[in-house]
């Protein structure tokens, strides 16, 4: 059986600023959904992005977390946290 890699993950500075700024009781919510992508760098639940290929998005409440995925660097980078109806501008 293959051994399970855990991969590092980072945030943009930009990207931690909208993490402080979305409201506490989601805050914690999407720490533990980022973590979680330390294991597993694509979910079931997470979309692929149209255009880029190593982009993904996943889903905490109304809340969206945009990353990349760098497999030889064994990294996920995420890029950008917001409400969905701002993350995809």
């Amino acid at each position: 059986m293959a051994e399970r890699r855990t991969y590092e993950v980072r945030l943009l500075v930009t990207a931690r600023r909208q993490l402080l700024r979305v409201p506490a009781r989601i805050r914690s919510r999407i720490g533990d959904a980022i973590r979680a992508l330390a294991t597993d760098p694509r979910p079931p639940d997470c979309k692929k992005l149209a255009g880029n290929t190593d982009y993904f998005r996943i889903r905490v409440g109304d809340y969206r977390v945009l990353y990349e995925v760098r497999d030889r660097d064994i990294l996920v980078l995420v890029i950008k946290i917001g409400h969905r109806r701002e993350v995809y501008r």
